[in-house]
């Protein structure tokens, strides 16, 4: 089961998946389901970011200084992403305040 993204979460990948580049795109493989998953270009920045621990809000923050998006479209979007790869077992969320 997938964990609540909040902003102070840290967000790291899983050791359960490989990642491979693919003409701006990413494409990772999670060992346990066997399943392929692709993330667009904004996707496989947001792999980049996560590859050391950070926060999901040093991640928007990051993404909102590289790219022109309003911030709540930015918010939302994260979020949703975030949460599909922890659902996915790609990532793994860790609550910092509650720790």
């Amino acid at each position: 089961m997938s964990e609540i993204v909040h902003w102070q979460s840290k967000v790291l990948p899983t050791t359960d998946q490989v990642a491979a580049d693919l003409d701006g795109d990413k494409v990772i493989l999670n060992f346990r389901s066997g399943v392929y998953y692709g993330l667009d270009a904004v996707g496989a920045r947001v792999w980049s970011l996560i590859q050391e621990p950070r926060t999901a809000g040093d991640i928007r923050d990051a993404l909102l200084e590289e790219y022109e998006v309003e911030q709540d479209r930015c918010e939302q979007e994260l979020l949703g992403l975030l949460q599909t790869l922890s659902t996915a077992g790609l990532i793994e969320i860790r609550d910092e305040a509650s720790a």
